[in-house]
Protein backbone atom coordinates (compact mmCIF):
# COMPACT_ATOMS: atom_id res chain seq x y z
CA UNK A 1 0.00 0.00 0.00
CA UNK A 2 1.17 3.78 -1.24
CA UNK A 3 0.20 7.18 -1.20
CA UNK A 4 2.32 9.63 -2.14
CA UNK A 5 1.63 12.91 -0.56
CA UNK A 6 4.06 15.06 -2.37
CA UNK A 7 1.29 17.56 -3.55
CA UNK A 8 -0.55 18.49 -0.39
CA UNK A 9 0.43 22.11 -0.30
CA UNK A 10 -0.22 25.11 1.61
CA UNK A 11 1.25 27.96 1.93
CA UNK A 12 0.80 30.49 5.04
CA UNK A 13 -0.17 34.05 5.06
CA UNK A 14 -2.10 34.74 7.82
CA UNK A 15 0.02 35.99 10.07
CA UNK A 16 3.48 37.60 11.13
CA UNK A 17 5.70 36.65 14.25
CA UNK A 18 8.41 39.89 14.92
CA UNK A 19 10.37 40.30 17.70
CA UNK A 20 8.89 43.63 17.67
CA UNK A 21 5.75 42.57 18.41
CA UNK A 22 6.50 39.82 20.93
CA UNK A 23 6.53 40.07 24.59
CA UNK A 24 9.08 40.00 27.17
CA UNK A 25 7.24 36.81 28.83
CA UNK A 26 6.99 33.68 27.04
CA UNK A 27 3.93 33.09 29.48
CA UNK A 28 2.40 36.29 28.39
CA UNK A 29 3.36 35.77 24.68
CA UNK A 30 1.43 32.28 25.34
CA UNK A 31 -1.67 33.53 26.71
CA UNK A 32 -2.05 36.74 23.87
CA UNK A 33 -2.11 33.51 21.40
CA UNK A 34 -4.34 31.29 23.16
CA UNK A 35 -6.96 34.13 23.78
CA UNK A 36 -6.52 34.57 19.87
CA UNK A 37 -7.16 31.02 19.23
CA UNK A 38 -10.23 30.72 21.61
CA UNK A 39 -11.45 34.13 20.12
CA UNK A 40 -11.48 33.12 16.70
CA UNK A 41 -14.41 29.92 16.83
CA UNK A 42 -12.11 27.91 15.01
CA UNK A 43 -10.44 25.45 17.03
CA UNK A 44 -13.04 22.96 18.98
CA UNK A 45 -10.61 22.15 21.37
CA UNK A 46 -8.02 24.95 21.67
CA UNK A 47 -6.16 23.54 24.93
CA UNK A 48 -5.61 19.94 23.17
CA UNK A 49 -1.79 19.71 23.50
CA UNK A 50 0.12 17.04 22.51
CA UNK A 51 2.48 15.56 25.83
CA UNK A 52 5.83 13.96 24.73
CA UNK A 53 7.82 11.72 27.02
CA UNK A 54 10.36 9.20 27.21
CA UNK A 55 9.18 5.74 28.52
CA UNK A 56 10.76 2.76 30.22
CA UNK A 57 11.63 1.16 26.62
CA UNK A 58 13.94 3.95 25.76
CA UNK A 59 11.11 5.25 23.52
CA UNK A 60 9.49 8.55 22.85
CA UNK A 61 5.72 8.28 22.71
CA UNK A 62 3.46 11.42 21.89
CA UNK A 63 -0.59 12.00 23.18
CA UNK A 64 -2.62 14.83 23.11
CA UNK A 65 -4.14 15.64 27.06
CA UNK A 66 -6.01 18.77 27.74
CA UNK A 67 -4.15 21.82 29.46
CA UNK A 68 -6.44 22.71 32.00
CA UNK A 69 -4.65 25.83 33.83
CA UNK A 70 -1.66 27.81 32.91
CA UNK A 71 0.25 30.82 35.12
CA UNK A 72 3.54 32.03 35.70
CA UNK A 73 4.68 28.36 37.03
CA UNK A 74 3.42 26.81 33.84
CA UNK A 75 1.16 24.41 32.42
CA UNK A 76 -1.05 22.21 34.34
CA UNK A 77 -2.46 19.14 33.34
CA UNK A 78 -4.60 15.66 35.41
CA UNK A 79 -3.65 11.87 34.39
CA UNK A 80 -3.17 8.69 36.10
CA UNK A 81 0.05 8.51 37.86
CA UNK A 82 0.00 4.93 37.46
CA UNK A 83 -0.41 5.45 33.61
CA UNK A 84 2.45 4.66 31.13
CA UNK A 85 2.78 8.67 31.32
CA UNK A 86 2.52 8.85 34.47
CA UNK A 87 5.56 6.29 35.35
CA UNK A 88 7.62 7.54 32.13
CA UNK A 89 7.19 10.84 34.20
CA UNK A 90 8.66 9.57 37.40
CA UNK A 91 11.33 7.91 35.79
CA UNK A 92 12.55 10.89 33.67
CA UNK A 93 10.17 14.09 34.22
CA UNK A 94 11.52 15.89 31.10
CA UNK A 95 8.81 16.17 28.84
CA UNK A 96 8.10 18.61 25.38
CA UNK A 97 4.39 19.77 24.94
CA UNK A 98 2.74 21.26 21.41
CA UNK A 99 0.13 22.74 21.00
CA UNK A 100 -1.09 22.69 17.06
CA UNK A 101 -3.85 25.63 16.01
CA UNK A 102 -3.93 24.85 12.42
CA UNK A 103 -6.78 27.85 11.55
CA UNK A 104 -4.43 30.36 12.87
CA UNK A 105 -0.89 28.52 11.09
CA UNK A 106 -0.01 28.71 14.56
CA UNK A 107 2.34 26.33 17.01
CA UNK A 108 3.75 26.17 20.01
CA UNK A 109 6.56 24.03 21.41
CA UNK A 110 7.78 24.11 24.97
CA UNK A 111 9.93 22.24 26.64
CA UNK A 112 10.05 21.76 30.72
CA UNK A 113 10.13 19.48 33.87
CA UNK A 114 6.89 17.99 35.04
CA UNK A 115 6.24 17.81 38.89
CA UNK A 116 3.27 16.68 40.87
CA UNK A 117 1.13 19.53 42.00
CA UNK A 118 -0.05 19.96 45.97
CA UNK A 119 -2.98 17.28 46.67
CA UNK A 120 -5.13 20.19 47.98
CA UNK A 121 -4.92 21.52 44.43
CA UNK A 122 -5.95 18.09 42.81
CA UNK A 123 -8.76 17.27 45.11
CA UNK A 124 -10.11 20.60 43.89
CA UNK A 125 -10.32 20.10 40.51
CA UNK A 126 -11.23 16.56 40.93
CA UNK A 127 -14.55 17.82 42.67
CA UNK A 128 -15.80 20.22 39.77
CA UNK A 129 -15.15 17.44 37.37
CA UNK A 130 -18.47 15.70 35.85
CA UNK A 131 -19.56 12.41 38.01
CA UNK A 132 -18.75 10.62 35.44
CA UNK A 133 -15.28 11.65 34.57
CA UNK A 134 -15.01 11.54 38.33
CA UNK A 135 -15.79 7.64 38.00
CA UNK A 136 -14.05 6.89 34.97
CA UNK A 137 -11.09 8.16 36.78
CA UNK A 138 -11.78 5.73 39.91
CA UNK A 139 -12.59 2.56 37.80
CA UNK A 140 -10.64 2.67 34.68
CA UNK A 141 -6.31 1.13 35.64
CA UNK A 142 -4.72 3.31 32.77
CA UNK A 143 -2.63 1.96 30.47
CA UNK A 144 -3.45 -1.63 31.61
CA UNK A 145 -4.75 -4.38 29.14
CA UNK A 146 -8.29 -5.33 29.70
CA UNK A 147 -10.52 -8.22 27.88
CA UNK A 148 -12.91 -5.72 26.63
CA UNK A 149 -15.56 -3.09 26.52
CA UNK A 150 -17.63 -4.88 28.13
CA UNK A 151 -15.76 -5.82 31.31
CA UNK A 152 -14.93 -2.03 31.37
CA UNK A 153 -18.61 -1.08 31.49
CA UNK A 154 -18.89 -4.23 33.48
CA UNK A 155 -16.89 -2.48 36.27
CA UNK A 156 -18.43 0.56 35.79
CA UNK A 157 -21.77 -0.36 36.11
CA UNK A 158 -20.75 -2.07 39.42
CA UNK A 159 -19.14 0.96 40.76
CA UNK A 160 -21.71 3.14 39.47
CA UNK A 161 -24.07 0.83 42.26
CA UNK A 162 -21.51 0.78 45.18
CA UNK A 163 -21.31 4.61 44.94
CA UNK A 164 -24.44 5.33 44.53
CA UNK A 165 -25.37 8.72 46.54
CA UNK A 166 -22.10 8.95 47.73
CA UNK A 167 -19.07 11.44 47.11
CA UNK A 168 -16.77 10.12 44.57
CA UNK A 169 -12.90 10.85 46.54
CA UNK A 170 -10.37 11.32 44.09
CA UNK A 171 -8.26 7.95 44.06
CA UNK A 172 -4.71 9.12 45.57
CA UNK A 173 -3.21 7.85 41.82
CA UNK A 174 -5.00 10.71 40.12
CA UNK A 175 -3.88 14.01 39.76
CA UNK A 176 -1.89 16.90 38.18
CA UNK A 177 1.00 17.29 37.12
CA UNK A 178 2.66 21.17 35.84
CA UNK A 179 5.31 21.32 33.36
CA UNK A 180 7.87 23.95 33.80
CA UNK A 181 8.76 25.41 30.88
CA UNK A 182 12.90 25.85 30.47
CA UNK A 183 11.81 26.68 26.73
CA UNK A 184 8.79 27.82 24.60
CA UNK A 185 9.35 28.53 21.08
CA UNK A 186 6.25 30.09 19.27
CA UNK A 187 5.77 28.99 15.60
CA UNK A 188 4.28 31.82 12.81
CA UNK A 189 3.48 29.73 9.42
CA UNK A 190 4.74 32.06 6.49
CA UNK A 191 4.95 31.88 2.34
CA UNK A 192 7.62 29.87 0.80
CA UNK A 193 8.38 27.52 4.24
CA UNK A 194 10.26 30.83 5.64
CA UNK A 195 8.70 30.54 8.37
CA UNK A 196 8.49 32.87 11.98
CA UNK A 197 9.96 31.10 14.88
CA UNK A 198 11.11 32.79 17.94
CA UNK A 199 12.54 30.80 20.91
CA UNK A 200 12.47 32.06 24.72
CA UNK A 201 14.90 30.23 26.33
CA UNK A 202 15.18 30.43 30.24
CA UNK A 203 18.36 31.59 31.82
CA UNK A 204 20.39 31.12 35.15
CA UNK A 205 19.39 34.42 36.31
CA UNK A 206 15.53 33.38 35.49
CA UNK A 207 15.37 36.19 32.59
CA UNK A 208 14.57 34.95 29.41
CA UNK A 209 16.41 34.68 26.20
CA UNK A 210 14.80 35.47 22.88
CA UNK A 211 16.32 34.24 19.67
CA UNK A 212 15.28 33.71 16.18
CA UNK A 213 14.85 30.59 14.21
CA UNK A 214 16.11 29.93 10.77
CA UNK A 215 12.87 27.96 9.79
Amino acid sequence: MEKDLANYRKSYKKSALTEDVVSDNPMQQFQTWFYEVEGSDTIDEPNAMTISTIGKDAYPKSRVVLLKKFNEDGFFFYTNYESEKGKAIAANPNVCLSFFWPSLERQVVIKGTAEKIPENLSDGYFESRPRGSQLGAVVSDQSEVIESREVLEKKLYHLEKKLEGKEVVRPKHWGGYVVKPVSIEFWQGRPNRLHDRIRYTLQKNWDWKIERLQP
